[in-house]
């Protein structure tokens, strides 16, 4: 008993300075820019309050406005590719293709970049005069056409290419470890009884990936949040606001605007965006151990 209590004394001296940093550190600071968002603090921190003025200020701007739908098209199109390619990806490795290995590295590859790499790689693809429309223009087709990365209404769409290329590979690990773990009996019995093979991927072997795949959204999801350095070395926020993301909008008020008072509200809003993705989720684990 003493020695069990000695290595609970020696874990918990060992894990306090990773308890203050946390407290001190991360909830403190947390605490604190909530506390900004509703002073009238520019470019120095003011304890002059002023409620809600700066929410009230945040979402009459139309750039925050436009960063909020922005961030929404990007997550809901940028998640469900993800889903989508990573599981078509897995269930084609997961037939047991030669040289698995070598096209399971290539497919993961992209999501050991930076968000900035992966920006500057199609930002280069897809720029008009150098990337796959000058390329195709150089094969003779004069007319073809390929300019989304400056139009107002497509721009958001290859920020949501360049995310999918780069996340599909957390998906396809993560399922094809799923897979990997169904016995083959399921597969005996499905071939036995004439089922194709892609309706036993859809009907039998999909349903069973749900916390998988749930996992992987919910990470995929906390990403979508916190969007802005994809943006920045993409399109930079442009054309206009058409790529326009709350974290950038926070960080040119910041930054550029010294506008510290209605960057917290931003940072707060945010903040609050996250509580409400991770508590349906963790609520649905609880439920589903529960039941188990």
């Amino acid at each position: 008993m003493q020695a069990k209590r000695r290595r609970s004394s020696a874990a918990t001296i060992a894990l306090m300075p990773t308890w203050i940093a946390a407290i001190f550190i991360y909830i403190g600071t947390m605490v604190w820019s909530v506390r900004l968002s509703f002073t009238d603090s520019t470019i120095f921190p003011s304890s002059n309050y002023v409620g809600f003025a700066q929410y009230a200020k945040l979402f009459r701007t139309s750039r925050w406005l436009a960063s909020l739908e922005n961030v929404l098209i990007f997550g809901v199109l940028y998640v469900a590719g993800c889903l989508a390619l990573g599981f078509v990806l897995a269930a084609s490795l997961d037939r047991k293709v030669r040289f698995e290995a070598v096209f399971r590295t290539i497919f993961l590859y992209p999501y050991a970049m930076s968000f900035v790499v992966t920006g500057l790689i199609w930002q280069w693809i897809l720029n008009p005069t150098l990337g796959i429309q000058a390329s195709v223009r150089a094969l003779g087709w004069q007319s073809f056409a390929f300019d989304w990365i400056v139009s107002r209404d497509m721009a958001i769409y290859t920020v949501v290419f360049a995310g999918v290329w780069q996340g599909a590979g957390l998906v396809m690990v993560i399922a094809l470890s799923g897979m990997r773990g169904i016995g083959d009996e399921q597969w005996k019995a499905a071939q036995i009884d004439g089922i194709p093979i892609w309706r036993i991927y859809l009907s039998i072997i999909l349903p069973q990936l749900g916390p998988a795949l749930a996992a992987s959204g919910m990470l995929l999801s906390m990403g979508v949040i916190k969007t802005y350095d994809l943006v920045v070395a993409l399109t930079g926020g442009g054309p206009g606001n058409a790529t326009e993301v709350p974290a950038k909008f926070i960080m040119d008020n910041l930054f550029e605007r010294q506008n510290l008072g209605l960057a917290s509200a931003g940072a707060t809003v945010l903040v609050l965006s996250v509580v409400m993705a991770v508590v349906p989720f963790r609520y649905a684990l609880s439920m589903r151990a529960r039941r188990r």
